[in-house]
């Protein structure tokens, strides 16, 4: 469950956040902040903006107007690997790992290229975060790898950037429902290591058992802001994106 609340910092702001893509404004005065050790849940129907976010907050896209703060730094004009190296972590929705490379060697990426760990200490920690997911057998190509230990391993591809902040985009999307209860798991660990994280996900059951709050955008906008049950109550966010039954985790969570 959510930890108990307290006043925390904030670690990331968006302030006013505006991207168009031509003359489609796929975020429209977005203001958006995660405090520190918090799990944000970012909710909303298919084309919100959501992954445009998340892309613009860790740097893929500019913003066409607004600022972006990090960690007390206004980082609106920082590209992505200056992102990543002060502490923006992120997963994507397509994954890409490198085909040739064996599942230890796709996490040491990150180690070696975002942090210039020598190999020796790359492979150390590398072993580390997997272990912390629960990934084996690390020496297994990518093609023997199961749905499950694919997306484990894009998030250990992250976490081995030493993030601050962790963007999660959809990574349980396809599990089922045991793996799903893992992945759960392995967010709260991640979480105690003093990690603050945004979670997307359409499963409400995912974002009633991990978030502390919910951020809901419809239309590239923010309508709605609080804890689940506050934003679940929402007559906006009832009409927007909880007009049928929101699919819960099976029993047992």
């Amino acid at each position: 469950m959510p930890q108990a609340g307290y006043e925390k910092m904030s670690i990331l702001e968006c302030r006013a956040v505006t991207k168009y893509f031509g003359g489609l404004a796929a975020l429209s005065g977005v203001d958006f902040e995660l405090r520190q050790n918090d799990i944000l849940g970012l909710i909303g129907p298919n084309g919100a903006g959501k992954t445009t976010l998340i892309n613009v907050i860790s740097g893929l896209y500019p913003p066409t107007s607004g600022e972006i703060v990090f960690d007390g730094r206004n980082i609106t004009r920082w590209p992505a690997h200056m992102r990543c190296r002060l502490g923006i972590g992120r997963t994507f929705q397509i994954m890409h790992p490198f085909e040739d490379l064996n599942l230890l060697q796709n996490v040491m990426v990150g180690l070696l290229f975002a942090r210039g760990a020598s190999l020796k200490e790359a492979s150390r920690k590398t072993r580390e975060i997997c272990e912390s997911l629960s990934l084996s057998r690390l020496d297994r190509g990518v093609a023997k790898l199961s749905v499950l230990e694919i997306k484990k391993m894009e998030m250990a591809r992250a976490l081995a950037t030493q993030p601050k902040v962790l963007l999660l985009d959809e990574v349980m999307a396809g599990l089922n429902a045991d793996e799903t209860r893992d992945m759960v798991e392995a967010v709260r660990r991640i979480r105690t290591q003093g990690v603050a994280i945004c979670v997307v996900e359409h499963v409400m059951g995912i974002i009633k058992a991990l978030t502390d709050r919910v951020v809901v955008l419809d239309g590239g906008q923010v309508i709605a802001e609080g804890t689940y049950d506050e934003v679940c109550s929402n007559a906006k966010v009832i009409s927007a994106y909880l007009g049928e039954e929101p699919q819960c985790l099976p029993s047992g969570e």
